[in-house]
């Protein structure tokens, strides 16, 4: 008969050890697999059986805003492109490194000096990278000139753009955005049409003509010569087609509109970004002097003022916590990449894209982001090229909660089903009749075969939750919006 075997105290607790789970606080205790509580199984089940989603790439991460615990994972450490979703870490990085309050500065300086009426030397228009001048900026500034007493100008006019570098694109821009609004050229000095603020461009407007076979009649907003319109379009009578098309030249400010347009159709309009916004801002200023009554005697051009020279006149721009409603709402790609090169002035000294993201980096190591898993190539995220997982940006939302300007990022976000466009911005149309509607408070993204939307939710069971969708390689961008919501609507009736 053998002896009955004997085990250690110590042996029995390796043995019992062996088959207890490792607790990883970073993963939820059920991941996105066919098992779980019934938020698991439903968005497992959307994930798995949506036809659109057949052949892409499904980054979905959903936290507890209050302990930050990871609740649901879909490959959420999988790098995927986040489109505008980027725009959540240039925003938090801007708040920590600029501050709620930091102001964009324009200035006028002279290199001469007054005698009577006259200023004998050059009047230099500078910009320090405020996004936000309209002609009603310039209307000022050219009053305040007047009120110096100065009405002639015995010198030239000048453009000073060199508050950052003369790289005018991302590293990644196509041709094919850099004629639209989404893809202007971003100078130190710029203009934008309306309070939308989108810097650097003119709002073609084309509305028929009197008569068929006549050209249409096209308008500009801001008025201004710095851009020339070669008008092929026709109109055509009123049963006729509506196609016309507003394009750019590359390398030029010739603005081509070709196609047709009926009889008492409604307008064609298109936001067409500049090239070299600094002369554009300087076209109005010029403007604005003349409609003053103040006589130029010199050339109209660019340079650097020189060391020493006088500021006449100092205009700052709205506060970066305002600034944020239109940046973040319309999600503003030229507010991006502004923003973007302003960190890096400030912190770096120099006013560029390799500067501004090195300040980025920094800040999102200070929030407890993985930098090392980020690929990271502009501020607005319309560069293919940028990677970030799902985990880091409900990471980064978690983080940023208690930092005293968490109310201006939380405010800045569009919201669900909100008709107002400065409260619901690209959310405004999304979402409405549902549980979600004004419950969603997140940025949204979407550049081609690319959708996102990440941001919070406030639940049925009054839960505040985190989450982030990353949607790539899909045929039909809107198809992943209409995803988003089904799965922003499943976590609000938590």
């Amino acid at each position: 008969m053998k002896k009955p075997m004997k085990f250690s105290l110590s042996l029995l607790l390796i043995f019992m050890l062996a088959f207890v789970p490792q607790i990883n606080p970073e993963k939820p205790f059920v991941q996105a697999t066919e098992e779980g509580g019934a938020l698991v199984q439903e968005l497992n089940q959307l994930l798995n059986n949506d036809p659109d989603l057949k052949g892409a790439l499904a980054g979905v991460s959903v936290r507890s805003a209050e302990t930050g615990e990871l609740l649901y994972d879909h490959i959420g450490d999988i790098r995927l492109k986040p489109a505008s979703n980027m725009k959540l870490l240039t925003a938090a990085a801007a708040l920590s490194t600029l501050g709620e309050n930091y102001k964009f500065a324009t200035e006028l300086l002279t290199d001469g000096s007054v005698k009577g009426v006259t200023l004998q030397g050059n009047l230099y228009l500078k910009g320090k990278g405020d996004p936000t001048l309209l002609k009603s900026d310039f209307d000022q500034f050219a009053r305040k000139i007047k009120d110096l007493g100065i009405g002639i100008i015995h010198g030239d006019l000048v453009a000073d753009d060199t508050w950052y570098d003369n790289i005018r694109y991302s590293m990644d821009l196509t041709w094919n955005d850099e004629t639209y609004y989404y893809g202007a050229q971003v100078s130190a000095l710029t203009a934008s049409p309306n309070e939308d603020y989108d810097a650097g461009t003119v709002i073609v407007d084309v509305n028929p003509g009197k008569n068929t076979g006549v050209e249409p009649i096209v308008t500009l907003e801001p008025k201004t010569d710095y851009v020339n319109i070669i008008n092929n379009a026709k109109t055509v009578a009123k049963d006729g087609k509506k196609s016309i098309s507003i394009e750019r030249q590359h390398g030029t400010n010739n603005i081509i509109i070709e196609g047709t347009i009926p009889l008492e159709a409604s307008r064609a309009r298109e936001w067409m970004a500049v090239w070299e916004p600094s002369g554009y801002a300087l076209d109005l200023f010029k403007q604005s002097l003349l409609e003053q009554g103040i006589k130029l005697n010199g050339k109209v051009r660019t340079a650097a003022a020189p060391e020493g020279s006088n500021v006449l006149v100092s205009h700052q721009s709205m506060p970066l916590s305002e600034l944020l409603i239109p940046f973040m709402k319309l999600s503003n790609n030229g507010h991006a990449e502004a923003i973007m090169k302003e960190m890096g002035k400030v912190v770096k000294g120099e006013g560029s894209w390799d500067k501004g993201l090195e300040v980025l980096k920094e800040e999102l190591i200070k929030l407890g982001i993985n930098t090392n898993t980020l690929v990271l190539r502009d501020g607005s995220g319309i560069s293919h090229v940028n990677l970030i997982p799902a985990n880091e940006i409900s990471k980064l939302l978690f983080a940023v909660q208690d930092k005293e300007w968490f109310e201006s990022y939380l405010t800045s976000l569009p919201i669900a089903g909100a008709t107002d466009r400065m409260v619901g911005g690209t959310l405004r149309n999304r979402m409405i009749n549902s549980v979600a509607q004004n419950k969603v408070m997140a940025k949204t993204g979407s550049i081609s075969t690319v959708s996102s939307l990440s941001g919070y939710v406030d639940t049925k069971s009054g839960e505040r939750l985190i989450f982030s969708i990353v949607l790539n390689n899909l045929v039909n961008g809107s198809k992943g919006k209409v995803i988003e919501d089904k799965i922003a609507v499943i976590l609000a009736e938590q």
